[in-house]
């Protein structure tokens, strides 16, 4: 699942001009153009073409929908291949399965970062996921998430760091994509101080080289799953309905297995 994530990472180019007007003052028609760049032009003098938002989560959510949209019709492509699309602000962003993938289900979150000025961070910390609940019971189904954490086979991060040119339509360039393990990026920091979020290293160098703070995947689930996070009332609330749920399930079980045995 890496290697063929990677491979179509590689093919990916954001094509996204600018948001697109349907009319304006300046505008006049017939509109032509001979190719791409004639019509990105010919769009942008009609009054057509605005530009995308420059503030940093507007912007990602654009770049995610972009490759979301590639990688699914990438996937879907593939003989004997599945591919689900999360729920906005779930996990995962993507599920792959099938058994062109080897059976199973692979959880693929994609994540976008500005490069700071110095060009060799990201200009904030990268969150991996959010701590105080599928990442912290990840045997119970929580609601945004597809299935239980603790059923994905393999956990995989598609991070989309860009240079924000503020004098073009497109805001981004030079994109680049690095596709890890989670464990492999993380830090022993949150990525806010507010939301108890799972934060990566901010070292792009670290980013592309899978070198974080832990040396293994039990290291790091040990780390942030005794971290100390809050758990505010509505999540303890899901919390014990959840366990609540589990509990039922497993009795209901135990009814049947014991039936079948005598």
């Amino acid at each position: 699942m890496l290697s063929w994530l990677r491979e179509q990472c590689g093919d990916y180019i954001f094509n996204v001009g600018g948001v697109f007007q349907r009319d304006s003052q300046v505008s006049s028609w017939p509109l032509e153009a001979a190719g791409p760049e004639e019509l990105e032009e010919r769009l942008t003098q009609g009054g057509h073409l605005l530009p995308l938002p420059k503030e940093p989560a507007a912007l990602a959510n654009v770049l995610e929908v972009s490759i979301v949209n590639f990688l699914t019709l990438r996937a879907l492509m593939i003989p004997e291949a599945q591919v689900r699309r999360g729920s906005e602000r779930g996990y995962p962003d993507l599920e792959f399965g099938g058994l062109a993938f080897g059976g199973g289900f692979h959880a693929v979150d994609v994540k976008a970062a500005r490069r700071a000025p110095n060009g060799k961070q990201t200009q904030s910390r990268i969150t991996l996921y959010t701590g105080n609940t599928y990442f912290k019971w990840p045997d119970l189904h929580w609601p945004g998430t597809i299935r239980p954490f603790s059923e994905y086979v393999t956990h995989l991060d598609v991070i989309m760091i860009y240079t924000l040119n503020p004098e073009s339509n497109a805001r981004v360039e030079d994109l680049e994509i690095i596709v890890q393990e989670p464990w492999r990026i993380a830090s022993r920091e949150r990525s806010s101080t507010t939301r108890e979020y799972i934060g990566a290293v901010t070292s792009i160098d670290a980013l592309r080289s899978g070198k974080g703070a832990f040396g293994s995947p039990a290291a790091f689930y040990d780390y942030w799953r005794k971290f100390p996070f809050k758990v505010s009332a509505q999540v303890q609330t899901q919390l014990q309905r959840l366990l609540k749920a589990a509990h039922i399930e497993l009795a209901e079980l135990r009814k049947y297995h014991l039936r079948e045995t005598d």
